[in-house]
């Protein structure tokens, strides 16, 4: 008996398990006939025969492959067997169709067969090319969709309100189709009906007309994305609060501007992941923060603004393993409370203001492999604890204050692949053991102090591809090891102490290759001539010999910089280099004309032949029609600038400063669509200058100083709306001051000094004029009336004291290309006078501020509000009619380092404030009618006695004048400029009287003597009867 009900059960599984086998196998004959249809449609893919487009002409680099799925659907098989079709193991009707990435495109119309499939569950469509597509139509047919993908398939429309019909959805994603959009009738509704939804991916969809807080309702969410979506307003902290929510990405939506980071009420205990990147945040984190007990993952990086102290709690989040913090403005120190059990694998903190030294506590994330802390302003040493970090992968402390030797210790990360500690204050020997680092790839120790001679033997860098030295005190040869490495694809000694020859270069995989400002010498081994793979060779600046003996052999080669090598002559280039982009060729003996070839050279867009001896004429250089940056600067050039150079449409920079050129400037200049500096200084360029500045013209830099120019200022200049720098000084412009100029709204530097400029200074018509400025030179004019005290209200970025990183120092146009930066180092941008001297800028930097309006005849008392420029540098009033006192208010200019009062009308006590000035280095106050005691202490003890010259009322034991017995009281106006003007005072007239009264008795004993002489009656009496005439 028991033997038979085994054996009937026996029976019932296997007819059970055949027919779930026979079903399983074969799916529904109408499922099949609808995907054989669909796939012979009109939405065809990519590499058939209907079609000849290829794969990449229409969708983007979302599929790391092409994966055309319906190419494997053939009739005589199974459905349920092809790639993508999921069926359902009981009936065999399809319920799951992915054919994402397979190079789909066309239109999918109503009539579709796609639609026919009634029981599909998900479908996911994902990474093709669709186009006219209505959505209203997949919706109709296909509601028992549960799961629908239909990012990146580059869909344009407006999402219909039947997308409600979907009420079983549980995942939802519409990302990257980014002109799709969702209005808030639609969109609520959908919220409302969809009531399974556990994950909706909207990034990149256009939510700007949709507001968040349908999202309320959304009690079900485990993940929801929103980047990028333009979302404005507040981000409501309801969304933070959703019951189930575990998974937020809420990134780059920039609508968010100047909003504060949402200060939740709940615990948040369900969220896991938070990305609030790229959001322009700002304020503080809050403290409900602390709350995010279960987070692994934070991101708020890159909102800019957010500022304030890192909370101490979230750096002991037991489960926090991504930590990302970049690009704000974060300040103090990191809270030394990094638990010993912790998760870390990524803390990122870069871009911040964070100061102090590293906590001591993190050297307990012993699982962190990624560890970025870089562009902040820590200092002290670096710890060796951070050697027990044997996880880190990729370890950045760059652009730092650290300083002292680099640890030993370094070397037992083992696993490090990323190491970079540029930018710091580090100094002594690079320790020989960090060639133990045999899985490093990346190596920077650039702009720092280290000194000494590079470890003699390495061996375990075999994989190194880019090693950067450069910046440092670094000497003796260059080691074999150094252009050996089998990998090394970018080397960079430059900027050190090496001397001696470069070996022979053994590695072969160079591309980049800078020996460039060391004391290398003697002849360069032709292997170099012979990389073939090499982009970019900079041999600069060395003491190198055997140039004309060299065979070039470039063909990849687009960068080279052969400047100061003391060449008489150009290499022979000619066919050796045909992907030549750049070549610098400056501070050599090159003379007379260029050679042939180089104006053959279509690709050459970078060329600089300043600092020679050459005499080419201008209109050669129009051949070169794809320059974009041209230097011929210190040379001895002459003759007219040829119009024909505007044939070079594409520069965007032409220095031609400290020539011989005369004539006009070409007006065609002013119309160049890409130009962004124009140095012509220094020459003897004459006429006007060009009246037709173009509307919106993109010139950030012109230098036309020192030449003989004339006429007025044109008013098209106002049109420059990018100009930063304009230098105008040294000429004979007769005008004005040209008020519209406060108009241009990037103003940094202006410079207008010794011309025949006229006039007071308007007062200004605009709110925001010349907030920019950080230099006004308007001396040696002809201007007057009072120094406007609204100019001086306005300028607003010397009101700021900004303490600049290493690398932001100095002024670049802002729309100018990279070139700038190395135009930068062979032309004056500007000279400024101060400390009593011409200073001329190659660089101009940013915290060099100033104000100079001296030698002119303005007149009154100084704005007391000069004591707000609170970062000045200079301030010279001298040579004018200044009168009143000196006001208080300049004690407060604790950045000073000149000022200049001379030859002025100051009257009263010198103030007490100005010894508060602990960076001045000049201080002139001569010439003036000040009296009493002079003020001590500080900087005042060093100033010499010429500081005060021509105050008779002064006083004090730099005069050598007591001041206890001293009358004091100031002189009139009247006797001081009868001083000033004629140069001489009080005692040159006792001395003229004296001379008179002898002169006078001796004239009188002549007479007595010899009578009246014939010739003094005439010059006396015939004076005298004139005289009576013309009454």
């Amino acid at each position: 008996m028991e033997s038979w009900v085994g054996w009937l059960l026996l029976l019932c599984c296997h007819m059970f398990f055949f027919h779930f086998s026979f079903s399983h196998s074969l799916c529904h004959p109408h499922d099949k006939i609808a995907l054989l249809q669909f796939k012979t449609s009109n939405t065809f893919s990519f590499g058939s025969d209907e079609t000849s487009l290829t794969y990449d002409d229409a969708t983007y680099a979302a599929c790391s492959d092409m994966d055309p799925k319906t190419a494997t659907w053939k009739n005589e098989t199974d459905c349920c067997s092809w790639v993508g079709v999921s069926c359902h193991p009981i009936s065999g009707r399809v319920i799951g169709l992915d054919v994402s990435c397979s190079g789909l495109f066309g239109a999918i119309h109503s009539n579709n067969t796609l639609f026919h499939l009634s029981h599909l569950q998900s479908l996911n469509l994902a990474s093709n090319f669709f186009f006219n597509f209505k959505l209203s139509t997949l919706f109709d047919g296909l509601v028992s969709l549960t799961r629908l993908n239909l990012s990146n398939s580059f869909l344009i429309s407006e999402v219909p309100s039947q997308i409600s019909q979907l009420s079983k959805l549980e995942s939802l994603d519409l990302s990257h189709n980014f002109r799709l959009w969702w209005k808030e009738s639609s969109w609520k509704k959908f919220l409302q009906n969809a009531t399974f939804l556990k994950e909706l991916i909207l990034d990149d969809v256009d939510m700007a007309l949709s507001s968040m807080r349908p999202l309320n309702q959304s009690t079900s969410l485990v993940s929801l994305s929103l980047s990028n979506t333009e979302v404005w307003g507040n981000l409501k902290n309801d969304i933070l609060c959703l019951p189930k929510l575990q998974r937020l990405h809420f990134s780059y939506n920039y609508g968010l501007n100047g909003q504060h980071l949402p200060n939740f009420s709940c615990n948040g205990a369900s969220l896991t992941i938070l990305d609030l990147s790229s959001n322009q945040f700002e304020g503080s984190i809050p403290a409900s923060f602390s709350n995010l007990t279960h987070l692994t993952f934070l991101d708020l990086s890159d909102n800019i603004y957010l500022k304030g102290s890192i909370p101490s709690s979230l750096l002991t989040f037991p489960s926090l393993t991504f930590l990302d913090l970049g690009f704000n403005k974060f300040s103090g120190q990191i809270p030394n409370v990094f638990p010993q059990s912790n998760s870390f694998e990524k803390l990122d903190l870069s871009h911040n203001n964070i100061e102090g030294e590293l906590p001591s506590t993190l050297s307990n994330l012993q699982r962190l492999i990624f560890l970025d802390l870089s562009k902040n302003k820590f200092s002290g040493q670096i710890p060796s604890s951070i050697s027990n970090l044997q996880r880190l992968i990729h370890l950045d402390l760059s652009h730092n204050e650290f300083k002292g030797q680099i640890p030993s210790s370094l070397s037992n990360l083992q696993h490090l692949v990323i190491l970079d500690l540029s930018l710091n204050k580090l100094s002594g020997q690079i320790p020989s053991s960090i060639s133990n680092l045999q899985y490093l790839v990346f190596l920077d120790l650039s702009h720092n102090r280290l000194e000494g001679p590079l470890p003699n033997k390495v061996r375990s860098l075999s994989n190194l591809t880019r090693l950067y030295f450069n910046d440092n005190l670094l000497n003796e040869t260059i080691p074999v090891w150094c252009l050996s490495l089998p990998s090394l694809l970018e080397l960079d000694l430059s900027d050190n102490q090496f001397t001696g020859h470069i070996r022979a270069v053994k590695s072969h995989s160079f591309e980049f290759l800078y020996l460039c400002n060391n004391k290398l010498q003697g002849n360069i081994p032709q292997s170099i001539f012979t990389l073939v793979n090499l982009r970019q060779l900079c041999l600069s600046s060395n003491n190198f010999s055997g140039f004309h003996s060299v065979n070039y052999n470039f063909p990849s080669l687009e960068r080279l910089y052969l400047s100061s090598l003391g060449l008489t002559e150009f290499p022979k280039l000619a066919g050796k280099v045909p992907m030549l982009t750049q070549l610098d060729l400056s501070n050599n003996k090159l003379n007379g004309t260029v050679p042939q070839w180089l104006h053959e050279m279509d690709s050459l867009y970078f060329l600089n032949l300043s600092q020679n001896l050459l005499t080419t004429p201008i209109k050669q250089f129009s051949r070169n029609y794809n320059l974009r940056f041209l230097d011929l600067s210190f040379n001895l050039l002459t003759g007219h600038i040829s119009s024909s150079i505007c044939n070079v449409s594409s520069l965007n920079v032409l220095l031609l400063s400290h020539n011989k050129l005369v004539g006009l400037i070409p007006t065609c200049l002013a119309n160049l669509y890409s130009l962004s500096i124009l140095d012509l200084q220094r020459n003897k360029l004459n006429g006007t200058l060009p009246s037709n500045f173009s509307m919106n013209a993109p010139l950030g830099v012109i230098n036309l100083n020192d030449n003989q120019l004339e006429g007025i200022f044109p008013k098209s200049l106002s049109n420059c709306t990018e100009l930063e720098i304009l230098n105008l000084a040294n000429n004979q412009i007769e005008d004005k001051f040209p008020d519209w100029i406060q108009t241009l709204p990037r103003l940094t530097v202006l410079v207008l000094r010794a011309n025949k400029l006229y006039g007071p200074i308007p007062s200004l018509k605009m709110k925001h004029g010349f907030s920019s400025l950080l230099t006004f030179d308007i001396s040696s004019n002809y201007f007057n009336g009072s120094i406007p005290k609204s100019y001086i209200q306005n300028f607003q970025a010397m009101k700021n004291v900004i303490r600049y990183k290493v690398g932001e120092l100095y002024m670049q146009p802002s729309n100018s290309n990279a070139y700038v930066t190395e135009s930068a180092t062979v032309t004056e941008f500007a000279t400024v006078t101060t400390k009593a001297i011409n200073m001329a800028f190659k660089k101009i930097p940013k915290n060099f501020i100033t104000i100079d309006l001296s030698q002119n005849k303005f007149e009154g008392e100084i704005p007391y509000v000069i004591g707000e420029l609170h970062a000045l540098r200079g301030l010279n009033f001298s040579h004018n009619r200044l009168s009143g006192s000196i006001p208080q208010s300049i004690g407060n200019l604790t950045n000073l380092e000149s000022l200049d009062l001379s030859s002025n009308m100051f009257i009263g006590r010198i103030p007490t404030e100005l010894t508060n000035l602990n960076f001045l280095e000049v201080l002139n106050l001569s010439y003036n009618h000040l009296v009493g005691e002079i003020p001590e202490g500080k900087q005042f003890n060093t100033f010499e006695n010429n500081s005060y010259i021509g105050n008779s009322g002064l006083c004090g034991f730099l005069l050598s004048k007591n001041c206890k017995n001293t009358e004091q009281q100031s002189p009139s106006s009247t006797s001081f400029w009868r001083e000033e003007r004629f140069e001489f005072g009080w005692k040159a007239v006792v001395i003229g009287y004296g001379c008179g009264i002898i002169f006078g008795i001796g004239l009188g004993i002549f007479v007595l003597f010899i009578g009246k002489p014939e010739w003094l009656v005439k010059m006396v009496g015939g004076g005298l009867r004139k005289k009576m005439k013309r009454r």
